[in-house]
């Protein structure tokens, strides 16, 4: 009966994301995918030798139940082994003042290593740092970082929502949103590079569909959509960076990517995965960098750890005249236009449904 329990359970997991609900426990299913491939895999295995020949029908069922749930699990991964083609092409130019190096790092606001952060960055020389999750203490602890870094967006909180933004390079009319939750922030900018190009920097951090954080996955997917939408709508160079809290495979990071038309440099390196870094069986890449056709890759690398539940990502683009060209960027069909725009605007109606009642409750209690 064990071998049945674990088996159904790595079976109901890949079933689980195929449905188009926002609860965490549905959309759960879209993180363990390596994970429950191997699950799947070792089921099947420790069933062929408990299981007597010939199979009675309940076991051959669930024997291809589970092979064929290790397939897909190894298919959504597939496009971030070394041997698939690759999405961003390697840059052969050499790191010029077209070059923009950029680290990005979830501090853990319980951190209290942030001397680790502050080597990082003098052994790295990164021209953009993106913060994660500072409050008041990190943002003050890191205070170094504005003698060589002047150009600043600083919103510490206290909610593991904070963003900081320390960049050597000049910002342009940097912005600080709340897209769809009033107490999520997120960064839009622009940054001139050393040749004078300017190009679009967007930082994100949305709530994660866990059940300390939020029961669903509604405002994280519309605040990626929302953003990937904006992209789209300017088609000018742009990079966005962050801790998205969701996986690079999941159905609404695809539709992010197709709707913004932004590129994936892991696709055909690796998996890179950023979190949970005291856990080596649970990792996945939650931390991303995206960015449109105009860059090629130079660099990129997940750094050791510096005391946070997240691996620092470290790397370096590179703006050429001839990338837009040469690199087809992924294209939304009418179906995902409307599909975003739904899930846009169901989870703002939802969000000021929920305001309205809170605000009625309040009024009863007076």
């Amino acid at each position: 009966m064990t071998v049945y329990a674990v088996g159904a359970t790595a079976i109901i997991l890949t079933i689980l994301p195929f449905l188009k609900f926002g609860m965490w426990w549905v959309r759960i299913g879209d993180f363990p995918r390596l994970q429950i491939a191997f699950l799947c895999l070792a089921t099947t295995i420790l069933s062929i030798l408990l299981f007597e020949f010939p199979l009675e029908t309940i076991e051959t069922i669930f024997l291809l139940g589970l092979i064929a749930c290790a397939l897909y699990q190894l298919y959504c991964v597939l496009p971030y082994l070394p041997f698939y083609p690759k999405q961003v092409q390697t840059s052969r130019s050499p790191l010029d003042e077209n070059t923009i190096k950029l680290l990005i790092f979830n501090v853990f606001i319980e951190n209290r290593q942030s001397a680790k952060l502050l080597q990082a960055v003098e052994k790295l020389d990164p021209d953009v740092i993106l913060l994660a999750e500072p409050d008041e203490r990190w943002v003050r602890e890191v205070a170094a970082l504005e003698k060589s870094y002047p150009y600043t967006v600083l919103y510490p909180l206290d909610n593991a929502y904070g963003m900081a933004l320390y960049s050597r390079l000049e910002l342009d009319s940097p912005q600080l949103n709340f897209f769809i939750e009033d107490d999520i922030p997120s960064i839009i900018t622009g940054v001139k590079l050393k040749s004078g190009k300017t190009i679009n920097l967007y930082c994100l951090h949305p709530r994660p569909p866990v059940p300390t954080e939020s029961n669903r996955s509604n405002e994280r997917d519309a605040e990626l959509l929302f953003v990937g939408r904006m992209i789209n709508e300017r088609d000018e160079p742009t990079i966005t960076a962050g801790d998205f809290n969701d996986v690079a495979w999941s159905r609404t990071t695809k539709l992010f990517q197709k709707i913004s038309g932004l590129l994936d440099p892991r696709v055909g390196r690796g998996l890179y995965t950023s979190f949970h870094a005291k856990y080596p069986i649970l990792r996945f890449p939650l931390d991303h960098v995206f960015h449109s056709n105009h860059f090629r890759l130079a660099e990129l690398r997940r750094l050791p750890s510096l005391g946070s539940d997240h691996f620092p990502i470290f790397i370096a683009l590179s703006y050429e005249s001839d990338a837009e060209q040469a690199q087809e960027e992924p294209v939304a069909t009418p179906e995902d236009e409307r599909e975003a725009v739904e899930t846009i605007i169901e989870t703002l109606e939802m969000i000021e449904a929920e305001e309205a009642e809170n605000e009625k409750a309040q009024k009863r209690d007076i």
